[in-house]
Order: structure tokens, then sequence, then C-alpha cells
């Protein structure tokens, strides 16, 4: 049975691991607070889960899924994480997490950090430009005319035929935008992602392709002259 340890149990990560466990996979899932404040989760997600710290969640993965942000700070247990394919389902969100510099400036996105942060791993951005709730909603089998896609890159083709695989099983079609570095293609404000609730995988491809930097402008201080 392959195991999927989800770091974070927020409503992304918590979504993700029902969808991974009715999908034939057992789930070991973390947060922040440690083990005992998932007893509720396990309960509702059955045999197939159960919960640990971060570091138990990512050594007993045959690959991981981050549902956290990014901190500049490296938080991920890299060593346990190491040579396996990590999931990233994290946006960059200057409103929610504070502003990057590098990643404002365009010279990184931030799912390139995360691959910094985590050098013994592969790293994929997957899952990132759908809201939780439609990945049961929107789903559907392979051939269905119309089939919702979603993007991944990653700068490894092991993980993106890992992620396609899981696309597949989960009911999408997928996109590839790789390597790492266009992975701002998908982020909030792009067409993808405003196109979230449905899009095909040649509607997505085009808004891909339409995609513009975002480039944040510096903040002004003081009194306006």
């Amino acid at each position: 049975m392959t195991v999927i340890g989800i770091i974070g149990a927020g409503e992304v990560g918590s979504t993700l691991a029902r969808a991974a466990i009715e999908h034939g996979y057992d789930v070991v899932i973390a947060n922040s607070r440690g083990p005992q404040t998932l007893t509720r989760l396990i309960a509702e997600l059955g045999p197939s889960a159960r919960a640990a710290t971060a570091a138990g969640a990512a050594a007993a993965a045959d690959f991981a899924i981050v549902a956290v942000p990014l901190k500049l700070v490296n938080n991920m247990p890299v060593t346990q994480l190491a040579g396996k394919i990590v999931l990233d389902t994290n946006n960059y969100m200057p409103w929610r997490d504070g502003h990057f510099p590098v990643v404002d400036s365009g010279e990184k996105t931030v799912h390139e950090l995360r691959q910094e942060q985590l050098p013994t791993s592969k790293v994929a951005k997957a899952f990132t430009h759908i809201q939780a709730p439609r990945l049961f909603a929107s789903g559907s089998p392979a051939g269905t005319p119309g089939r919702h896609a979603l993007s991944v890159s990653s700068d490894f083709p092991e993980a993106v035929e890992l992620v396609t695989r899981l696309y597949d099983e989960f009911g999408f079609d997928t996109v590839d935008n790789s390597p790492l570095s266009e992975s701002w293609r998908s982020g909030p404000g792009q067409p993808a992602w405003n196109a979230h609730l449905h899009q095909t995988r040649e509607e997505l491809a085009a808004h891909l392709a339409q995609a513009r930097p975002i480039v944040a402008r510096p903040r002004r201080t003081g009194n306006p002259r």
C-alpha cells in the first residue's frame, strides 16, 4: 500500500487526505500543534489514516504533500523527505504570508525556494489552482469530454509523472508547466487561477501561455509629496 505523508491538516491537507483514502492510499497526516490535536480528523478519515509529527509523516511517506505556506526560514523535515517526491500545494500570497523580495522581483518562484529548502527531494507544484472542495465536485473519469485539467511544475520528470498519475486517479487531466521557474504562470491573479472553476486541458494550456509576470511595486514610506 502506498503511503502519502501530508504536512498540513487544514482544508487543503484534510481534503487531499480524504481524496487519497478514497482512491486506495494510506495517509499519515501532521499539523503544527501535534498528533494529539488530530483525533477528530483521524476518526473521520478512518483506519487508512493516522496522525504523526511532520517528521513522522515525512519518514513514513512513499511521497509527501506539503499543504502549508512556505516560510523563508525552512520548517520542513529535510532529512525525512530526502530522496522523495514532494508535492507543494502552496501559493504565493503576500497578503497572507508577507512579501518575499526574491519572489516579488521575479528572480525566483516560491516553489524554487521550496526546492532549495529541500535540496535532496524532488519538488512539484500541484493542486494549486483548484479550491479544495472541488477536488470531489470537479473530477471525472478519463476520456470524459471537457474533463477538468490541472497543471504541474517540477524540475524532475519523475515528479511530473507521479502527479499526472495522481491527477488522473482523482479525476483530472494534466498540463505540464515545467520547470519550477515557470510555476508562477498558474499563481494567484493569472488566467489559469482565475479560471479555477473549470478549464479543459486545451484551455489551461492557453491560459498558462497568456500569463504575465506580476512584479510587486515597492511600498512607499513617509508622507506622499
